[in-house]
């Protein structure tokens, strides 16, 4: 038992919580990188985009993860927003207004999109017409990805974001070292606390996320079988 325990008994609860919510918080960004990519497959498959898949780096940190999610959802919302210039550009302002009008008949939004798409493209598919559709009018799916860049800007800023996501197999005294450099009591319950609040954020705005990703690779595979 260390020094600091016989001090502060109550000490390896704390470690305990401390690696429970370290590994909650690597499990639900493991999730959001599988999510990421999924939206990233249909972009590049049926919009022509050549967004590069993401993957988590072991010997990377938390902050390192998390910049690497947030840059290639940057390159997302870039790409909805070139379809929405293309879309702008090669309509007609009145048309270009029944796209995001919510009154008018999906299938009609989709027609103007595939029209736009055989412009550009050559020829275009019912399918990618209905994912451009999809993304530009999902606000669910819009504010589900700027709310998720934020939280995860705040966690690679805060006491997590220099504690490598391999760091559980190195102990418990390797995470209270990474994370608060000396055990103390005080810092642990910081820490801790920490932990929860960034990660109870983390786990609602990813569940946003998660699900606007899912409704729009269901309507593909729907589509396409």
């Amino acid at each position: 038992m260390a020094l600091s325990d016989l001090l502060y008994p109550d000490n390896p609860k704390r470690k305990q919580e401390l690696i429970h919510l370290h590994q909650e918080l690597l499990d639900c960004m493991s999730t959001n990188f599988h999510a990421t990519n999924e939206l990233v497959g249909v972009l590049n498959e049926h919009l022509g985009c050549t967004i590069t898949p993401i993957e988590m780096r072991e010997s990377s940190t938390v902050k390192e993860n998390c910049e690497i999610i947030i840059q290639v959802m940057s390159e997302i919302q870039h790409q909805v927003q070139k379809i929405d210039s293309d879309m702008k550009d090669k309509l007609e302002p009145v048309l270009y207004q029944k796209l995001y009008d919510i009154k008018e008949p999906e299938l009609e939004k989709i027609a103007i999109a595939q029209r736009v798409f055989s412009i550009i493209f050559g020829e275009a598919t019912s399918t990618a017409a209905m994912v451009a559709i999809k993304l530009l009018g999902s606000n669910h799916l819009t504010l589900s990805v700027s709310k998720l860049i934020g939280v995860l800007a705040q966690i690679g800023a805060s006491v997590l974001g220099g504690v490598s996501i391999t760091i559980i197999g190195l102990g418990l005294e390797m995470i209270l070292h990474a994370i608060l450099g000396a055990v103390e009591r005080s810092q642990l319950l910081t820490a801790v606390r920490s932990y929860e609040k960034h990660l109870a954020e983390f786990k609602a705005a990813s569940e946003k996320y998660q699900r606007a990703i899912h409704e729009v690779t269901s309507l593909v595979r729907q589509q396409v079988q």
